[in-house]
This record gives C-alpha cells, structure tokens and sequence, in this order.
C-alpha cells in the first residue's frame, strides 16, 4: 500500500527564515521550490546552519537562481567540501519559471526566500515569495501596528 504524499508546504524543519522578508515587502504570491545541493551542502544544513537574511532569487533564462545566501561548510568535510556563497539551482516547472518571469518583468516584483526547510519526505526546498518593495512610511505603519498588537495583548493579559 502506497504512502500518501504530505501536501505542499508541509514543513518539518525549518532550518533557515528570511523574517526581514515580511518587514521590507508585500508578500504577493508564495512558491515552493527544490534546491540543487551537493553533499556536504545538504550535512551543513540538517545541522541547522545557514542563512538567507541578505539572499534574492533572480531568472535567468529558463532557469532560476539563488543568489547570497550562505551555507557554513560542513566541519566534517574534506577537501570536496562547498563554497559557502555559491549560486544555488532552484527547481521548478517550465510554467512556474515562466510565470514568476512574467511578473517580475512586467509588474516589477522581487522573488525573495521566506525559508529554507526539509519537507516531510526529506527534501531541502526554499519557499519563495513574489513581493513587492515597500516605501519607508509602510513599513513606520508596519511598525506601528506590531507595537499596537503587542500593547492589545498585554492589556488582555493584565484584565484576565
């Protein structure tokens, strides 16, 4: 009898966050993506190490890239270790490329990394996200509505 396969988005261990992500851009559209990764890439990465704080993902040609973002070398490594800042593979659908294309060509978004994590069948995917750029007085609003969340929630806590 056949396993059912988890569904998309099903993360089981997020090994990297963009959390500057929601902060500088709109979040339009969200993707998930396979990563191309050599050994030592994928070791460095179930030990819980790497970063996509300053990354962007860009198209070029039928393929896209991930740019920036850094994976540690695995300590255990020899000399076939990684560059830790090396462009990275995304893989998608012929439709998914041509359509993130389209939009950041005609609409002027960014594809930017939201995470980086292994799914439930054991795979390393990145979940990219088509944004769009805000300006300095969206994000003081941004910042204004965190911090009145944050005063709700203690005044909710001090009344119960």
């Amino acid at each position: 009898m056949a396993k059912p396969l988890p569904p998309p988005f099903d993360k089981q261990k997020v090994v990297a966050e963009n959390r500057r992500a929601r902060f500088d851009y709109f979040i339009e559209d969200k993707f998930e993506a396979g990563i191309a990764l050599t050994g030592t890439e994928v070791k460095s990465l179930r030990h819980g190490e790497g970063s996509i704080a300053e990354s962007y993902a860009t198209v070029d040609g039928d393929e896209i890239w991930l740019i920036n973002s850094h994976i540690p070398e695995y300590s255990h490594g020899n000399r076939l270790n990684h560059q830790p800042r090396r462009q990275r593979k995304l893989l998608l659908a012929r439709r998914e490329i041509a359509k993130l294309n389209g939009a950041i060509t005609r609409q002027g978004l960014t594809l930017v990394p939201l995470s980086i994590y292994f799914n439930g069948r054991g795979r390393a995917k990145v979940e990219l996200a088509l944004a769009r750029g805000k300006k300095v007085h969206d994000k003081r609003e941004t910042v204004k509505e965190r911090d009145w969340k944050r005063e709700q929630q203690r005044l909710l806590r001090r009344n119960a």
